[in-house]
């Protein structure tokens, strides 16, 4: 069984206490649906690898140690936007610093970088992004090994926010140079590039479909064959396995202005 902590809220963040407790009690409770809950066995022999969402693990990075046993992987978004769109994330410079401290407590391949999602707006132009992305990839060179991105989703209850920010999706020409683009600068520091639930083809800049939820990783880190398959309960054009997410909705106070979970 593969844990997933959490698409639904920064676990690592915010609920790191939780997390541990939960952990100590080799079980959790988590929501299935408004009126009942599901009992999740975290016991060693139950899980294959825990998989971390988040913006900043740094309230985890003193505990790892407990975690001995466990096989786990990180998912660190880090961008170049500021307070008004990710107004509960920490300085973005400190987070660099997080990331590197990461990397060098498990190793690089176990801390993902995650650009995303890209959109485009007065201030957070193309060439806005192409600054970023470099600074970024630059930063972290020789502390991961992967970088996912993703092309903005207008979700409805997103919509909103969105629209007073006079934020939108780019367009298939600013895709393509924005990817051209960050493909060639992340190979230069050594990141492979793949995108997360897109369904546009950039393989012709070296880019391919990425697994969050990745069987091939999670086997090569676990030294064995995954029997866990697609999971159809996500988005079409995702390719993720099945894992069990323990987060519940509401609950993250990053307050990230294109979130589909707040």
């Amino acid at each position: 069984m593969i844990i997933s902590a959490s698409r639904r809220c920064d676990v690592p963040n915010y609920q790191s206490d939780w997390f541990f407790d939960a952990m100590k009690q080799k079980h959790v409770m988590v929501p299935k649906n408004q009126s009942a809950n599901v009992e999740v066995p975290l016991a060693e022999e139950d899980v294959d690898c825990i998989v971390f969402w988040t913006k900043n693990p740094e309230p985890m990075l003193n505990r790892l140690q407990e975690l001995n046993g466990y096989m786990y992987y990180f998912q660190f978004t880090l961008t170049g936007y500021g307070k008004k769109i990710e107004p509960g994330v920490p300085n973005k410079k400190r987070m660099l610093e997080v990331f590197k401290e990461l990397s060098l407590l498990t190793e690089p391949r176990r801390v993902i970088w995650r650009y995303d999602p890209i959109f485009i707006s007065q201030e957070y132009t193309v060439d806005y992004h192409k600054r970023a992305f470099a600074q970024i990839a630059e930063a972290l060179d020789g502390f991961t090994e992967r970088c996912v991105i993703s092309f903005i989703d207008i979700y409805g209850k997103a919509e909103t926010r969105l629209e007073t920010l006079k934020i939108r999706k780019p367009s298939v020409s600013e895709v393509h140079e924005l990817s051209g683009f960050i493909a060639d600068t992340a190979f230069t520091h050594g990141i492979m590039v793949e995108t997360c639930a897109e369904r546009m083809d950039l393989s012709e800049f070296g880019i391919t479909h990425a697994h969050c939820i990745d069987g091939d990783l999670i086997s090569n880190l676990i030294g064995r064959e995954l029997d866990e398959q697609y999971d159809p309960s996500q988005r079409p054009a995702c390719g993720c396995c099945k894992s069990v997410d323990i987060g519940a909705y509401h609950t993250c106070k990053n307050g990230c202005a294109y979130c589909y979970a707040r």
